[in-house]
C-alpha cells in the first residue's frame, strides 16, 4: 500500500513515515503544494494524504489540481475544529479528513479503511448492480447512468454502490459510514451530507425533476429507481 504524505511540516512527516512503514506502508512524502499535485499524478502511489494549511499551492489548490485529473483516494489533514476547510475539501472530493494534531494510529486505520473498502469488490465478483438506468460495476470500481460515465471519487462510488445495493429502501448514515467510509459514524459528521451532495448533482434530477437521492427523515438516504 504506496501513501504519498504532503505537508510542509517535516518533521511530522517523519513521524508519519516512521509509522506507517513500520506498520507496512510504503511511503513517499512531498513537502509543498505543487510538488505534492506531481506526485499524486505520477501513477506511484495508491492514497494521498494532503495537509490544507501550506504555503504557495495550498491544500486546497493542491484537491482541485489532482481531482482535474485523477480519481486516486485523498485523505485531507485539517485543522481541528476548522469546519469550513474540512467540508470545502469534501465538496472538491476528498474522500475523508482527519483534524490535525492526529495520531499516526488513526491515520493508519483510515488509510487502511479506505483502501480495503476500494479494493473488496474485486473479491466480491463481476455481476454488475443494475438500478433503473444506474448500473455499477464493483469489481471495475465503474458507474454509469443511462450508458454514460459518471466521474465519482472513491469514496462517492462507496456510497452509491451501497445505495445502488440497496435500490428503493432507505439506508441509514450510520450504515453508510461503516460499509461506504470503514469507519463509525461520529456526532456531527457531515462528511456523508456532503458526498451526497455531490452524487446528487453528478447523477442529475429524475423526469419529475425530483433528486434521485432522497433524503428519508430519520431513516437516511434512499436511491430512487425509475
Amino acid at each position: 500500500m504506496r501513501v504519498l504524505l504532503v505537508d510542509d511540516d517535516a518533521e511530522l512527516i517523519e513521524l508519519l513515515r516512521d509509522y506507517l512503514e513500520g506498520d507496512g506502508f510504503a511511503v513517499a512524502a512531498a513537502y509543498d503544494g505543487a510538488a505534492g499535485v506531481a506526485a499524486a499524478l505520477s501513477g506511484g502511489n495508491d492514497i494521498v494524504v494532503l495537509d490544507v494549511m501550506m504555503p504557495g499551492v495550498s491544500g486546497i489548490e493542491a484537491l482541485a489540481q489532482i481531482r482535474a485529473a485523477s480519481a486516486i483516494p485523498i485523505i485531507m489533514l485539517t485543522a481541528r475544529g476548522d469546519d469550513a476547510d474540512r467540508i470545502r475539501g469534501l465538496e472538491l472530493g476528498a474522500d475523508d479528513y482527519v483534524p490535525k494534531p492526529c495520531t499516526p494510529r488513526e491515520l493508519a486505520a483510515r488509510l487502511r479503511a479506505i483502501l480495503k473498502r476500494a479494493g473488496t469488490a474485486a473479491a466480491s465478483g463481476t455481476a454488475p448492480i443494475v438500478a433503473g438506468a444506474l448500473t455499477v460495476w464493483p469489481a471495475q470500481r465503474r458507474a454509469e447512468k443511462a450508458g454514460a460515465a459518471l466521474d465519482l471519487t472513491s469514496t462517492e462510488f462507496n456510497l452509491l454502490e451501497v445505495l445502488a445495493r440497496h435500490a428503493g429502501s432507505p439506508v441509514s448514515k450510520a450504515d453508510l459510514s461503516e460499509q461506504a467510509l470503514g469507519r463509525p459514524l461520529t456526532r456531527f459528521d457531515r462528511s456523508i451530507d456532503v458526498h451526497m451532495s455531490s452524487i446528487r448533482h453528478k447523477l442529475g434530477s429524475l423526469a419529475d425533476g425530483r433528486s434521485r437521492i432522497q433524503t428519508v427523515i430519520r431513516k437516511g438516504y434512499q436511491l430512487i429507481v425509475e
